[in-house]
């Protein structure tokens, strides 16, 4: 088979566990807030997650809103076929538009139509990683448009420090409220500039939710903002509890002296995503 179809029947399949499959890492967290959950905010947790055991089961999308897609590809410099990728993955999502299905969801800005088959100018978007070998990664992230919805960037001045950035996370929190369908998990992107803040605050969306930041001090503050996040009593859905974000994950680049730039983007409780590894034999690796 040539590689351009097995990219293409790849994505589908990427696009198909991604929209009916919860990462185990997301159902466990999910789980753990069940436990420690009382009221309306447990009642809330059973719903969603006999809402994942159901769409899991019929193999059907866990949210009507099927997202704006978005592919991480990490590719290997000597992988064969390079340029053929981007073409197989916009053919993968035209046909998962129909084989699974997913709702329709790219509208021209100007024209208000809707392409009906999830791609248009940069949709499907694609971040390009080119690193060493012959084999080629993608990841498959699904975003909702609710809790895109909530997204904030802000240019912090340089003295307003750590502090101020602590700020501007609980303030964003606290505005979002019910929007992004809580509980959340929240990327934190800092520094670079406003582009690269942005990007490493929806990058820190793939990362698992039993991982923290490398680095120690970043992941201290991680864990700061997540126990003030549940601290804010918005809980599940918005109804009140404990449980208001799974996990806050932060990423950061080095930033120009004068310039302190802080994005966040929010996902909602149904963190879908999903990878597969093509490798030169032309074997498939699928993970979640």
């Amino acid at each position: 088979m040539k590689i351009s179809k097995v990219i293409e029947s790849v994505t589908v399949e990427l696009l198909r566990k991604a929209v009916t499959t919860l990462p185990s890492d997301v159902k466990e967290v999910l789980k753990r807030a069940y436990e420690v959950e009382e009221g309306v905010g447990k009642i809330q947790l059973k719903n969603i997650l006999d809402n994942i055991e159901l769409a899991e089961k019929k193999q059907v999308p866990i949210c009507q809103d099927t997202g704006t897609i978005y592919f991480y590809v990490k590719a290997g410099g000597c992988f064969k076929g390079l340029e053929k990728i981007r073409g197989a993955l916009i053919k993968g999502v035209r046909r998962a538009t129909v084989e699974i299905p997913l709702r329709p969801n790219a509208v021209n800005p100007l024209t208000q139509e809707n392409s009906g088959d999830n791609t248009g100018f940069h949709i499907p978007h694609i971040y390009w990683e080119v690193v060493e070998g012959e084999e080629v990664e993608i990841t498959v992230l699904p975003k909702g448009g609710g809790s895109e919805n909530t997204s904030k960037y802000t240019m912090l001045k340089p003295s307003d420090g750590l502090d101020g950035v602590k700020k501007f996370v609980l303030e964003t929190i606290i505005e979002a409220g019910a929007q992004p369908c809580p509980p959340t998990i929240i990327g934190v992107g800092l520094g670079g500039g406003a582009d690269i803040a942005m990007k490493l605050a929806k990058t820190a969306l793939l990362r698992p939710l039993n991982s923290h930041n490398p680095d120690r001090k970043v992941a201290e503050i991680e864990a700061e903002l997540l126990e003030a996040a549940n601290m804010t009593g918005i809980g599940p859905m918005g109804l009140g509890g404990k449980t208001t974000a799974l996990a806050v994950h932060i990423e950061y680049a080095h930033r120009h002296p004068a310039s302190y730039p802080v994005g966040i983007v929010f996902q909602c409780w149904a963190a879908r995503r999903a990878s597969a590894k093509i490798l030169p034999d032309g074997s498939i690796m699928y993970s979640t």
